[in-house]
């Protein structure tokens, strides 16, 4: 890898370290090609990524940024996987985890804040902020939809009266 490689890969992994909301480090070590290339489809269908670089230049990378307190984590081969919704990344790599015991999770960054193995297994519980937005939308909408079922409710009462009514009134 040539010197202007290595200065692009450097700022393109900054960038990543300042901007996503969650970066998950993992070792890969035994993992054959299919296989990251799984998990790399994987990470991708959900909406995040994965990236292998060299250990010292994710250091480098990580100066003047808030995730730098996860610079102990890169020793041997370790990637990562970062995403914009802090739950996807962590959902994805720790579900993968579970099907292919090489893949380890050493821990992360969400903010500022280091994460050990054992928060970013929390983390992957949550629900996704889409799932979230179901659940808050839903929430919002069930009181107006409980208000009209109660405005149209004596409306169908006497409708049914009227028909009880019509009933008798043929069987007589």
């Amino acid at each position: 890898m040539d010197r202007a490689a290595k200065s692009e890969l450097v700022t393109q992994l900054h960038d990543v370290f300042q901007n996503t909301g969650v970066i998950v480090v993992s070792h890969y070590a035994g993992l054959s090609v299919a296989q990251m290339s799984d998990f790399r489809d994987r990470m991708r269908a959900a909406g995040g990524h994965v990236k292998v670089a060299k250990n010292r230049l994710a250091k480098i990378a990580l100066q003047d940024t808030a995730a730098v307190g996860i610079s102990d984590l890169f020793k041997g081969p370790t990637c990562l996987a970062y995403s914009e919704d802090p739950v996807t990344a962590a959902k994805v790599a720790v579900g993968y985890a579970k099907e292919n015991e090489k893949l380890v999770i050493l821990g992360g960054a969400m903010g500022s804040s280091a994460l050990d193995a054992s928060a970013i297994k929390a983390l992957a519980e949550l629900p996704s902020l889409d799932e979230l937005r179901g659940t808050l939308v839903g929430l919002i909408q069930a009181p107006a939809t409980k208000i009209a079922r109660i405005v149209k409710e004596p409306g169908g009462q006497l409708a049914r009266v009227i028909q009880a009514k019509a009933s008798q009134g043929e069987a007589a």
